[in-house]
């Protein structure tokens, strides 16, 4: 069944939108991951290291690797220049040993927002052969990333999609339902709630230079449920990279929204329910009047002496949901 869309569908050149997906799992070989994939998606597999592998399909250069920069790197200068057989057994231990402790991840090649479904059928598969997600196990912290285009990457229409995500994160949070593992970990920290009081006051009309300043101010780091740093990258690199100094920030023209759950291995689970929560934020974005309502009543609801557990926004918030 074809994923439901955005009322935007395409950018302001007249092209369809695309999105971007990486998710991360275990149970599964990387050699098997490779196979599932060029088997599913009619493509050809291309070795970069022995625990990464470029998959080329008619929809895109799709990406298969162990999530560990390190062993990769390591990996790497070993095929161009070939270790002793101590060496070699050090790093195949290393890698037998990551195996038990960090996902696998495959990085989907941005697709149009009308072939999106084709995922659905890859996920089915590595479910079927034993993909294991985020709540198998209690230190399992697997996400699935999207990355969606934006219909223009200026600082009007990125304004309005970061509201509306802050207005939402509370209710996405709960969408989601968020494992332990994951809320422990560092990497989906929400926003500082002075920064949200900040980019939520209605007067708050920077340019993108102004913007960035003040978002590498706040936000030093990639750790975010919604990262900003590649978009912001994609318009001063330079910039980014000063304060950030993260080879993994990589400029494109795209959000970078990291909070779903990859829960791959929940037989009524798929990219659907994480799509779903977005199409919200794409809704509250596009609708000036109902976001600028959204906003006042959030700045409202983070001054009030009342605890957010006793009076959740998540629940108010559902008012501005379609």
């Amino acid at each position: 069944m074809p994923l439901p869309m955005p009322t935007t569908l395409h950018t302001c050149e007249g092209k369809e939108r695309r999105l971007g997906v990486e998710l991360e799992f275990s149970g599964l070989t990387l050699p098997q991951l490779v196979t599932l994939v060029a088997d599913t998606l009619g493509g050809e597999s291309r070795p970069v290291s022995e625990y990464e592998f470029d998959i080329v399909t008619p929809l895109g250069r799709f990406r298969a690797e162990l999530d560990f920069d390190y062993l990769k790197q390591l990996a790497r200068e070993q095929r161009r220049h070939p270790p002793g057989e101590l060496e070699q057994a050090a790093t195949d231990l290393l890698g037998s040993l990551a195996l038990q402790l960090v996902p696998l991840e495959l990085v989907c090649p941005p697709l149009p927002l009308s072939r999106l479904d084709l995922l659905n059928r890859l996920f089915e598969r590595l479910r079927e052969y034993g993909a294991r997600g985020t709540r198998h196990a209690l230190h399992y912290a697997f996400g699935l990333h999207l990355n969606p285009e934006l219909p223009d990457t200026g600082i009007t229409t990125l304004l309005r999609y970061f509201r509306a995500y802050l207005c939402l994160h509370d209710w996405l949070e709960e969408h989601e339902d968020i494992v332990t593992a994951r809320k422990l970990s560092p990497y989906i920290r929400a926003f500082p709630k002075d920064y949200v009081r900040l980019v939520l006051n209605p007067d708050y009309r920077p340019d993108m230079a102004g913007f960035t300043a003040d978002y590498l101010a706040w936000n030093p780091t990639r750790n975010r449920a919604m990262d900003l740093l590649p978009l912001l990258a994609w318009h001063d690199e330079h910039k980014v990279q000063a304060v950030v100094q993260d080879d993994k920030v990589n400029r494109r023209p795209t959000l970078h929204y990291r909070l779903p759950n990859s829960d791959i291995d929940n037989p009524v689970w798929s990219l659907r329910h994480a799509w779903a929560g977005w199409l919200q934020v794409e809704q509250l974005a596009s609708d000036e009047s109902h976001l600028n309502a959204a906003c006042r009543a959030y700045l409202a609801h983070l001054d009030q002496l009342t605890p957010d557990f006793m009076d959740p926004w998540s629940l108010k918030v559902r008012a501005w949901l379609r």
